[in-house]
């Protein structure tokens, strides 16, 4: 995982905790400032990010980014 992706990766933790802890929050988070570093984070990104990465991060799947990120660093774990 190259540094900017675990930028992305915490920054993605980070907002699917915010969201997790709406419901009984209150104030509600302000998520926007989140959503601002992610995009500026994306538009970081190296050329050999994986497509599907770029792919869910333009079509705000913040979610499935995640979890792609944690396969990949576990899978990085395993190979070594």
């Amino acid at each position: 995982m190259t540094a900017i992706e675990k930028q992305v990766w915490e920054t993605l933790v980070e907002l699917d905790g915010l969201v997790k802890s709406m419901a009984t929050a209150s104030p509600k988070p302000n998520l926007i400032p989140l959503f601002s570093r992610l995009d500026e984070l994306a538009g970081q990104l190296p050329p050999g990010t994986p497509p599907e990465l770029r792919h869910y991060l333009q079509r705000k799947s913040y979610e499935k980014a995640r979890v792609l990120l944690e396969e990949l660093a576990a899978e990085g774990i395993q190979a070594k």
